[in-house]
């Protein structure tokens, strides 16, 4: 993570016991000569001019090369620190820049700033392109080497050369590095033409959504709202299990909320639990190229049922899962399992969801503090 909210854009993740399928079993290769590497290593022991080098660093990078070989951006290796890093974000808990950055077609790129960080404030915008990190060029730079350059201690200065959309011209940015708290839910309420609609502000799908949900929910319903707007714009994703839940305030329980497919064509199914409070409400899902993964699980979900309007711009389109296994020591495997399709079987992995009604929101816009995105759906909310 590092600096980042989370280390990649948008994720769907599971935390339990490994799972173990066989992928493509008849193009692999039936025998592999394993004894390579164990040659490797001797000699590198027995050779290496500036050895006998750290036999901890040779495991970690023989882990990360198996891993990087998958050529799935989704997948990581995490070492002990870094897997310790992964938990606090995780929680909404780190010290960094505040954003979001992804790979597209190979291209360090911001995927959202967060709300109040120190990379909005220093005026990095989603899908400005990272050309450099203190003057090193970003050029076929792996994710977490990223992560690590631009990460660092609270009060300390990253200087990140970026490429705006349609500029002609680069420009550096410098932000100052400082602690960032993300509460997982917030919410208001909207008076408009004397009716009440609910905004709920969801950043990211953590551990504590489900409860900061459920209260949220409740206090709207207490105060009588006539409509919902559940904002996902720049909401990177999280745990599956919230996706579900965040679902199944609108989807009517035992209904599929989502399928898993796995590599060996097995389908599992993600279905709505507890009361659907929000159906019947008429709502509106905010999204826009920064929504991901868990986020695109939910507005995918609320669509196919009819029980939502999509306002904003195509989400980023990350359709699969990974599952955190924990390793000796410490360490972490984060890994592709799986790809998902909404209940009515799309696969939203890179095409993304394209909303009902597309609304643009610019530079000029967030500069002026207006929201034509919000005020769009607030309108389809009252009809």
């Amino acid at each position: 993570m590092g600096g980042y909210f989370f280390s990649q854009a948008g994720y769907a993740i599971e935390i339990s016991p490994p799972r173990f399928t066989h992928v493509n079993q008849d193009k692999a290769p039936t025998t592999v000569n394993w004894q390579i590497l164990w040659d490797a290593i001797d000699i590198i022991n027995k050779k290496y001019v500036d050895g006998p080098p750290d036999q901890q660093e040779l495991l970690y990078g023989a882990v990360s090369g198996m891993v990087n070989a998958l050529n799935d951006p989704y997948s990581s290796f995490f070492t002990p620190p870094k897997a310790q890093q992964f938990q606090e974000d995780l929680r909404g808990e780190f010290s960094g820049i505040g954003a979001e950055i992804g790979l597209r077609s190979d291209v360090l790129t911001v995927i959202a700033p967060l709300d109040g960080s120190p990379a909005q404030k220093s005026g990095l915008r989603a899908q400005d392109a990272i050309l450099e990190i203190n003057g090193e060029s970003t050029e076929g730079i792996a994710l977490d080497d990223a992560v690590n350059k631009i990460r660092g201690p609270k009060g300390s200065t990253v200087t990140l050369t970026v490429l705006s959309p349609n500029a002609s011209e680069t420009r550096e940015v410098s932000i100052v590095r400082d602690n960032i708290v993300v509460k997982s839910v917030s919410s208001e309420i909207k008076n408009v033409e004397g009716k009440k609609i609910g905004v709920i502000k969801l950043r990211r799908f953590g551990e504590d959504t489900k409860g900061e949900l459920d209260a949220a929910v409740t206090d709207l319903l207490q105060q009588n709202i006539s409509g919902v707007i559940l904002d996902l714009r720049n909401n990177p994703g999280g745990f599956i299990t919230s996706a579900i839940d965040v679902s199944s305030n609108w989807v009517k329980e035992n209904k599929v909320v989502v399928t898993e497919e796995f590599g060996d064509g097995f389908k599992n199914d993600h279905v709505a639990n507890g009361a659907s409070r929000l159906a019947g409400i008429p709502t509106v899902v905010l999204v826009n190229e920064g929504s991901a993964s868990a986020s695109e699980i939910v507005a995918g979900a609320l669509r196919d049922y009819d029980l939502a309007t999509l306002v904003g711009k195509k989400t980023f389109g990350k359709g699969s899962v990974q599952e955190l296994v924990d390793l000796p020591d410490g360490a972490d495997l984060k890994i592709t399992i799986a790809k998902w399709l909404t209940p009515n079987g799309f696969n939203i992995n890179v095409e993304g969801i394209s909303p009902d009604i597309e609304v643009e929101l610019t530079l000029e816009d967030i500069d002026n503090f207006v929201d034509p995105q919000l005020d769009r759906a607030l309108e389809i909310v009252l009809e």
